[in-house]
């Protein structure tokens, strides 16, 4: 019967003992165990959440960077619009420079025909004086035929 005894002294060991893990040993590994779990699902969501954010981030940038070349360009496009006009300007200037220094080298120009023309007048009066006093072969008076002289000038 020591056989049957041992058997059944190990039996009710063996009962013992999994009473004593079912009851001390077993909730904690299970509390152990759904903290695991949840720590990995919450990891698991977490990363899904970054990810979904990293999605939106980076469609966030290429807009942003779509919306920052449209600007450039924009910009661009202002400053080549500036520089036309800058040269328009620039142009418009230098033709209504150009005209009045034109303007102004006619009325100089102007100015000195008419000087010119004078000289020349009085050197011709000269000459007709010296002339008709050779004709006449006595000396004309410059001084009492002014009047005359001042016609023939007037008439040159």
């Amino acid at each position: 019967m020591s056989f049957n005894l041992t058997l059944i002294a190990q039996a009710v060991a063996f009962a013992l003992f999994i009473w004593f893990t079912v009851k001390f040993v077993w909730p904690p590994l299970l509390r152990a165990i759904e903290a695991r779990q949840k720590s990995i699902a919450d990891g698991l969501a977490a990363g899904e959440q970054g990810r979904k954010s990293l999605e939106v981030s980076s469609k966030q940038a290429e807009q942003a960077i779509q919306d920052a070349r449209g600007r450039a360009a924009e910009i661009v496009s202002q400053a080549e619009k500036r520089a036309a006009q800058v040269l328009e300007e620039a142009k418009a200037n230098a033709k209504v420079e150009g005209e009045r220094e034109k303007t102004a080298a006619k009325a100089e120009i102007q100015q000195e025909v008419s000087r010119a023309r004078e000289k020349l007048r009085d050197q011709v009066v000269a000459l007709v004086v010296v002339g008709v006093e050779k004709i006449l072969c006595r000396e004309v008076d410059a001084k009492a035929h002014a009047d005359l002289l001042d016609g023939i000038k007037q008439q040159l």
